[in-house]
């Protein structure tokens, strides 16, 4: 396995193979769900149920395992569940954008990201991002991570257009138990943390159906034979037409901060770093390990999710997981690859992880999040109210990109006002931002 271990710089990034693995089986457990969910949505627009399990799975795979091999970094990638709402709802059925049209969309998507990423306009993005807006993007995701998780274990629930505490019931019984269970092996600093608690949970909830009858694990059967037949269906010359175009750059910017975010968030938070070059004339000292790599993947993922029937395909949140449990190379992210395979055959089985099990990881993962937040000068005004609007909208508005708009609005026009000397990439990002607010008015309304 010496070869693994030069491959991956596994000893180099202070891991081990069992470390790797046990990351890269948390990650996909608390990810896994993604393979019901979202052949759910798009199934919405008329395209088979079955097939669109097939297309997530590739999807998955594909991206994943370019992750793994190219940037090396323990991030897993997946349909994206906000672009593929924007895919289902607003291109295909308000708009009326055919679905071959809408996936040769998303190819095309693609297609900008990669150019925009071999020519490192994204890392220049990045590296225009100021430092205390990345640490108030790290807190917005984690308070995001633990709001999804507070929705999967029915702790709270919207009523009436109004967030509020669900009612007592067995399932969010289960999900306190579960919070308890994983908080104290994650104090007491037990390796497996994670894996320990979905395993206890699950089988509580087993046991739980039993005694109750309450149907809290699903049995759906175990093989499901793949079905293909959206492979290649994108239309590639229908998707340039005029009016698709503003969707394509929807689907565009869309993607292209979602993704930016979570590298920012999850590689800062983690110490997976490089400093910058030298010959650079940022005055950050650090980006995120293998940006431009890992960015081309994220653009690769895109473009193939179009090619096999899918939305467009991003860097998942729930590698957080993953790498709180230790994960730190491109093993996790190739473990987690090879996991979501077996599944084009066998994806009934995963409705026998109840959501209630992995809920309460993403709350702690979350939580976990949140200590960016003391590196904020919060009584410096220019950098308190662009950090409180990302760290704010991003889980009330449920978009990362909502959240990078406003924030990257606000501290340029302060530091305007205040006759401050900005850079022309930001002018150019916000600029961006403001045209985004513009198309997306006329596309949503």
């Amino acid at each position: 396995m010496k070869w693994l271990d030069q491959f991956f710089e596994i000893t180099k990034n202070g891991s081990s193979f069992t470390q790797e693995a046990r990351a890269g089986l948390t990650t996909f457990l608390a990810m896994a769900y993604i393979i019901q969910v979202h052949p759910a949505i798009l199934s919405e627009t008329g395209m088979p149920f079955s097939s669109l399990v097939t297309s997530t799975v590739l999807v998955c795979f594909f991206s994943s395992l370019a992750m793994a091999l190219y940037a090396k970094n323990p991030l897993v990638m997946a349909p994206g569940l906000g672009i593929n709402s924007f895919f289902t709802f607003t291109m295909v059925l308000q708009m009326g954008i055919p679905v071959e049209k809408a996936l040769g969309a998303t190819f095309w998507a693609g297609v900008i990201f990669s150019i925009l990423s071999i020519f490192k306009v994204r890392e220049k993005i990045v590296m225009s991002v100021p430092n205390h807006l990345k640490k108030s993007l790290a807190g917005g995701i984690g308070l995001l991570i633990a709001y999804i998780g507070f929705l999967e274990g029915s702790f709270i629930t919207l009523s009436s257009g109004r967030l509020q505490q669900a009612p007592w019931n067995l399932n969010n019984i289960i999900f306190i138990v579960s919070l308890l269970i994983v908080s104290i092996l994650i104090i007491r600093k037990i390796k497996g943390a994670f894996l320990i608690s979905i395993l206890i949970t699950t089988l509580i909830c087993y046991v739980g159906s039993i005694f109750t009858g309450a149907e809290l694990i699903q049995y759906k059967g175990i093989f499901a034979l793949p079905d293909f037949s959206l492979i290649g269906k994108l239309d590639l010359l229908g998707s340039l037409h005029l009016s698709v175009l503003p969707s394509i750059f929807a689907l565009a910017f869309v993607d292209l901060f979602e993704s930016l975010g979570t590298y920012m968030a999850l590689l800062n938070r983690f110490d997976l770093t490089e400093p910058v070059p030298q010959a650079s004339n940022s005055a950050h000292s650090t980006q995120p390990r293998r940006l431009k790599e890992s960015l081309i993947c994220d653009a690769l993922g895109t473009t193939f999710a179009g090619i096999v029937g899918s939305s467009s395909a991003t860097a998942y949140l729930e590698s957080g997981a993953g790498l709180q449990e230790g994960g730190r190379t491109g093993l996790t992210a190739l473990i987690t690859a090879l996991l979501f395979l077996p599944f084009m055959f066998l994806s009934p089985l995963l409705s026998m992880i109840p959501p209630v099990a992995t809920a309460s990881i993403l709350v702690i993962v979350g939580a976990l999040m949140l200590d960016s937040m003391m590196d904020i000068s919060w009584r410096k005004l220019d950098e308190a109210i662009p950090s409180f609007l990302v760290l704010f909208l991003i889980p009330f508005t449920i978009s990362i990109t909502n959240g990078l708009i406003w924030g990257f609005l606000s501290h340029t026009c302060i530091q305007i006002f205040m006759g401050r000397k900005i850079s022309i990439a930001l002018y150019v990002i916000s600029g961006c931002c403001v045209l985004s607010l513009i198309l997306n008015h006329f596309i949503l309304v």
